[in-house]
């Protein structure tokens, strides 16, 4: 039986956009107001710099009951940020309790509300929670339902469902697409997948450990605890802040014992940008946005993405399917998994148990009368074969296919059998893509790049000496990474009759790719650079991602 869980976080009233604009207006100028008035430095909302160190060092509850957030301390002064300096009182109250002298600066009240939740799932939970395991060993208890929340988790409870919860908990907090849980050869290291990237979640535990935490959520997971020799695969659901969360889990075994993974799916809100869905918020440049957008509106034919595992490929096409989507169009999708769920929109799960394939289902899609369909991967040969012969009779397929860069997956098509002139006839674009972080705009700093990294990076150390480039010097908004979210870089392949030709004729790659860089084709590494050069990203960041050429 699935066991549903509960998160609840204290959130404000739910207010409109313009509800919530006029109060930040009126909060702001009451903030200017009062530094004015008393002669304090008042500090822009986007402009407060939080030393983490420093946050962490002083009770939360102390922050919450006083209102304030420390910035720096020099010795035995502490500058701290506050809405209401007037309250000499509860100055008082802090510099006794701290022990310090206490300079007060002003901010608006929600820009200290925002660190202050932002910062109250934070480390210090885990840290207890791991804490605790050094004393300890506890048997697996699995009983009832259970309310996932702070309340919950810092009450008294079981150590490893504490753990478990505490980290579920903090990963949706930071954002985190995926959970590791890897068994070494005397301890266990909990990591998160965080805008691509794996950071350490807390200190590593005794290995001792190991086999109840990997219990615990094999019992949420409706798994066998009894089967350690085999891969596991299953799903938990839990709700947060009002809606549905699911998690796939994969259990297996590896020399030192089972290592999991949680796969965090967020279907009904994966990112506060995504409620309108569109092309142009992915990162793409605005002459690909346009081509795109032109091939998306032909009548028929096969719009194809490409790119590694986790490169936003789905992502894509779903935003893809949000700008032509009517009520005067039938669109059917077969996912494996459905990631996101769009309104006015058919979509089918694969469930391979029960035979539903990607091949099955989009035989039954075709004689359901869709206008427009999207096949969310071309893994085999029969789907290759109907999804070609589906663009050719009249609909238009989205559909995305793993290949290096847009000239190998005409090869991928060709190994699958597929007759390459119906191939060619069928597509209108090839567009491949990769993912790169942004730098966290709220601790960007301007700095010339190394001659080193200038000469990894492919570039002339003379030429580009002199270049500012961006790099994040790491705060509260981005947990001390200097990046915060990713973007999407591109390259768009339009198939030109001259293309075309070429490909029928089995010309090498290298001279379709010149021959669509003639006609105008921005390659991966140069949409990275261009980004790299308007301090979007860091050249660490695209010589991981792209090769340099």
């Amino acid at each position: 039986m699935e066991v549903p869980m509960e998160v609840k976080i204290s959130n404000p009233v739910a207010e409109t956009i313009e509800q919530r604009s006029a109060r930040e207006s009126e909060e702001r100028d009451r903030a200017r107001g009062s530094a004015e008035r008393y002669g304090l430095d008042y500090v822009e909302a986007g402009r407060l710099k939080i030393n983490n160190e420093l946050l962490r060092s002083i009770p939360f509850d102390l922050m919450m009951r006083y209102d304030f957030v420390p910035e720096e301390q020099i010795g035995n002064r502490l500058r701290v940020v506050m809405a209401d300096p007037t309250d000499v009182t509860r100055l008082d109250e802090i510099e006794l309790l701290l022990s310090v002298v206490v300079e007060a600066r002003v901010a608006p009240q929600y820009a200290i509300d925002e660190i202050l939740r932002k910062s109250e799932s934070a480390q210090r939970v885990l840290d207890e929670a791991t804490e605790d395991f050094r004393i300890q060993l506890i048997q697996e208890d699995a009983d009832g339902e259970e309310v996932l929340s702070i309340d919950k988790i810092t009450s008294d409870m079981s150590p490893i469902i504490k753990l478990v919860d505490s980290t579920i908990f903090n990963a949706i907090q930071r954002r985190a697409s995926d959970i590791h849980i890897e068994t070494r050869e005397r301890e266990v290291v909990i990591k998160y997948r965080i805008d691509g990237v794996l950071y350490q979640a807390m200190e590593p535990i005794d290995k001792r450990h190991h086999q109840t935490i990997i219990s615990r959520i094999k019992v949420m997971s409706e798994l066998d605890i009894a089967e350690k020799r085999v891969p596991q695969d299953g799903r938990f659901k839990l709700r947060f802040e009002g809606r549905n969360i699911d998690f796939r889990v994969s259990v297996m075994p590896s020399v030192h014992g089972e290592d999991c993974v949680i796969r965090i799916l967020d279907k009904e809100s994966m990112n506060k940008e995504f409620k309108n869905l569109r092309l142009d918020i992915l990162g793409f440049d605005p002459d690909t946005v346009q081509k795109v957008r032109k091939f998306i509106r032909e009548p028929y034919g096969m719009v194809l993405v490409t790119g590694p595992t986790g490169s936003g490929k789905t992502t894509t096409l779903y935003a893809c399917l949000s700008e032509i989507r009517s009520t005067e169009d039938k669109i059917v999708t077969i996912e494996d998994p459905v990631e996101y769920q769009l309104k006015g929109i058919t979509q089918i799960p694969v469930n391979e148990k029960k035979g539903l394939t990607f091949a099955r289902g989009l035989r039954s899609i075709l004689r359901h009368d869709p206008d427009k369909i999207m096949v969310g991967e071309i893994r085999d040969e029969e789907t290759a074969q109907i999804a070609v012969q589906s663009a050719l009779t009249g609909h238009l397929v989205f559909t995305t296919v793993h290949a290096n860069n847009v000239v190998d997956v005409l090869g991928r098509f060709l190994n699958m059998k597929v007759d390459l002139y119906n191939f060619v006839s069928a597509l209108n674009c090839v567009l491949a893509q990769r993912l790169v972080r942004k730098v966290c705009i709220h601790c960007r700093e301007g700095a010339p790049a190394s001659p080193q990294l200038l000469e990894e990076s492919g570039l002339d150390p003379a030429t580009h000496g002199d270049h500012v480039f961006y790099e994040g010097a790491g705060c509260i908004e981005c947990n001390g990474t200097g990046f915060l979210g990713r973007m999407a870089i591109s390259e768009l392949l339009d198939l030109s009759d001259r293309i075309r030709e070429l490909i029928l004729e089995r010309k090498p790659a290298s001279e379709i790719k010149r021959a669509a860089s003639e006609e105008g084709m921005i390659f991966l590494r140069e949409s990275a650079l261009e980004r790299a050069f308007h301090g979007v990203t860091t050249l660490r960041e695209i010589n991981k991602v792209t090769f340099v050429e």
